[in-house]
């Protein structure tokens, strides 16, 4: 009977995903929680606004929609003294393979910025991994704070949402 379990333990890979199978399952969370918490397979191209009373309004952009696939902008929306967000992702969500990745975010605003022309697999890799990452935790506090499909409303530029 021992004999079963030392082999698992001498075999750790067969226990452990593999760091691309890792990222995989990071994606599919992420289109989980964004599916749980803004439902954004059901928005029409457009941008919205959620409020939840805590002084950190979220700004989602539709910004494209196809077949199986949704482009968006995820920020809040305070802006720094360039005019940018402090905090913005740029998701690409797959329907059809349940999946949503960052392309770039704002530390980073392109990749080829954080990263520089060709980057080497393995820096693009745990680019890409601290970015998913980023998108998890943020997606888990803002349902945390209280921002989900039910708080978004279609924004109108120049109209107060807060009530």
């Amino acid at each position: 009977m021992m004999r079963g379990m030392s082999v698992v333990f001498e075999n750790s890979r067969a226990v452990l995903p593999s760091r691309f199978a890792y990222l995989m399952g990071l994606y599919a969370e992420n289109y989980h929680r964004l599916v749980r918490v803004f439902a954004p397979q059901r928005l029409e191209v457009g941008r919205y606004l959620s409020s939840v009373d805590d002084g950190l309004d979220v700004q989602l952009d539709v910004l494209e929609r196809h077949a199986y696939t949704l482009e968006l902008k995820l920020s809040y929306r305070m802006r720094d003294v360039d005019g940018e967000a402090p905090a913005a992702a740029w998701l690409r969500i797959y329907s059809d393979a349940h999946v949503a990745e960052v392309s770039h975010y704002h530390a980073g605003k392109h990749l080829w910025h954080a990263l520089g022309s060709f980057p080497a697999t393995k820096t693009l890799f745990a680019h890409r991994m601290r970015m998913a990452t980023f998108l998890n935790r943020w997606l888990e506090y803002l349902a945390e704070q209280g921002h989900s499909f039910g708080t978004l409303m279609p924004f109108v530029e120049g109209v107060e949402t807060r009530q």
